[in-house]
């Protein structure tokens, strides 16, 4: 085995760690009161999350800045894309104060469109970045932190982190379709509006969950510690149903809104960026030895 492909192997297996960490961290945010004994409505759901906010948000920061410091090192992220991500994170920010101070229908909002489109074209990690980000700064600029900002964070991370999925089907189906272009763009842009249309409502579902365990209300629609999963999802489907549904109806319609208004302009213009930031680090022995093969071929 060469040097380069040990490198290679030990990068990705540093990559999947922090994306485990990543997922597994949320995933304790969000279900770890499933598993508690019977909370109290004395404590409620904003003490617990308040005592918890500190922990997550240092964990949440701290894979933040692995995952920048490494990729720094390596051939997805060097200072100039990093500093777009900043540029992009700032934009995002700006849209979502914006959205507080002229608040739109329902629950639409335009932050999601730029995590996606990040997320699909510069690689999963650089979209958990973009959209753990965009949270944590635009809550500052909004004044919206509080004990909900870690599950906020780590969701528009998923956001982010699952949208390259899209670039094989996107492959596929320009071949099926016989394309002349690896990726056409109508194809891009369907598929990118049916994932703004999914985590529409992915977004609410998984963010609900946040306080669902904590609230009390209607028997039929209330967490009640030691319920068997099937009836733990029935009354979370009827707690969805009655207060969040329309709400996330909105929300996916506008992300599939602007996808489909926005996206290819947007998408020629990153893909811009991309090429233009984009380097591949080779050592002096690669290059030599592609020299080398070149002189034999011609």
């Amino acid at each position: 085995m060469s040097e380069e492909t040990s490198k290679n192997m030990k990068s990705s297996a540093f990559s999947l760690a922090i994306y485990l960490t990543a997922f597994l961290s949320g995933l304790l945010v969000l279900l770890y009161p499933f598993f508690l004994p019977a909370i109290s409505p004395q404590t409620g759901f904003a003490s617990m999350r308040q005592g918890q906010m500190p922990v997550m948000m240092t964990v949440l920061l701290g894979i933040c800045l692995l995952v920048l410091l490494f990729e720094s090192q390596g051939t997805v992220l060097n200072t100039k894309l990093i500093a777009l991500l900043g540029i992009l994170v700032a934009i995002n920010s700006a849209l979502r104060f914006i959205e507080t101070a002229i608040p739109g229908p329902g629950g639409f909002s335009p932050i999601f469109f730029l995590i996606i489109l990040v997320g699909y074209l510069f690689g999963g990690r650089v979209g958990f970045l973009m959209g753990a980000l965009t949270l944590a700064v635009s809550a500052l600029v909004t004044g919206g932190v509080g004990p909900w900002l870690p599950a906020q964070m780590f969701t528009a991370g998923w956001v982010g982190m699952t949208a390259p999925i899209l670039k094989p089907l996107a492959r596929v189906a320009s071949s099926t379709l016989q394309r002349k272009k690896p990726l056409n763009d109508n194809v891009e842009i369907v598929l990118l509006a049916l994932f703004g249309l999914a985590w529409g409502f992915i977004y609410g579902a998984i963010m609900n969950l946040w306080q669902w365990p904590f609230i009390v209300g209607p028997q039929n629609q209330s967490y009640v510690s030691g319920m068997g999963l099937v009836s733990t999802l029935q009354h979370y489907l009827a707690f969805y149903m009655v207060t969040s549904l329309v709400w996330d109806i909105v929300a996916a319609a506008g992300n599939v809104l602007l996808i489909l208004a926005l996206g290819k302009p947007a998408l020629r213009a990153l893909r811009r960026f991309h090429q233009r930031f984009g380097f591949r680090y080779e050592t002096g022995l690669s290059v030599a030895s592609r020299s080398h093969e070149r002189g034999i071929t011609e």
